[in-house]
């Protein structure tokens, strides 16, 4: 038997566009960020509170990046890659 192959089955095609992706890479570059933030404030002697856990920056700051990250990637998955 002879094997026919299809002309559609040797495309390769991508869900997303380049455009997706980019703005895929810019949401994970925010949501690092926030998470990079939110690092750090502890205190190297455990009886010594370090009142900078509590700073703005790491209570409203950085989850607020992460939350915009992750609106960036909803953003990111349902754009319409054709434009």
């Amino acid at each position: 038997m002879a094997q026919k192959k299809d002309k559609d089955s040797n495309d390769t095609t991508f869900l997303f566009g380049k455009r997706n992706y980019m703005i895929m890479l810019i949401g994970i570059a925010v949501i690092a960020l926030g998470f990079i933030l939110m690092a750090g404030g502890g205190s190297d002697d455990p009886n010594v509170f370090n009142p900078d856990i509590y700073s703005w920056r790491r209570i409203r700051l950085a989850p607020t990046l992460v939350i915009i990250g992750l609106g960036i990637e909803i953003y990111a998955i349902f754009a319409n890659p054709k434009k």
